[in-house]
């Protein structure tokens, strides 16, 4: 399974990104998907997860502001980050469980994105 991010950049607090992951390499819609996140001297850590069937599962920190989303035409999930603050400044990871529900810890994802960096100023 290769997982490629995509969508990250700097933005002012209260702004909005959209993050992208394209997947490839088996049935995409056959397993659930997630973001991570890591902030500098942090435990990587989980921030949104899809199941297969489309229930969706936030971290607090994000609950109310993040949506996960995925196109199973276009194999590929979508993190909407709305009213960002600068705690929010991470890099942020795709990441892909072996089935199609989603594990909150990241010992559980075989299969991780290359990171992209996102970066909210005050």
């Amino acid at each position: 399974v290769q997982l490629q991010a995509s969508g990250g950049g700097l933005v002012q607090a209260g702004g909005s990104l959209r993050l992208s992951c394209a997947a490839s390499g088996r049935t995409f819609s056959s397993y659930a998907m997630s973001w991570f996140r890591q902030a500098p001297g942090k435990e990587r850590e989980f921030v949104a997860g899809i199941s297969w069937g489309g229930s969706t599962y936030y971290a607090d920190s994000v609950k109310g502001r993040f949506t996960i989303s995925r196109d199973n035409t276009k194999n590929t999930a979508y993190l909407q980050m709305d009213s960002l603050k600068p705690e929010d400044t991470a890099v942020y990871y795709c990441a892909a469980p072996r089935y199609g529900s989603v594990p909150y810890s990241k010992q559980s994802y075989p299969y991780w994105g290359q990171g992209t960096q996102v970066t909210v100023s005050s």
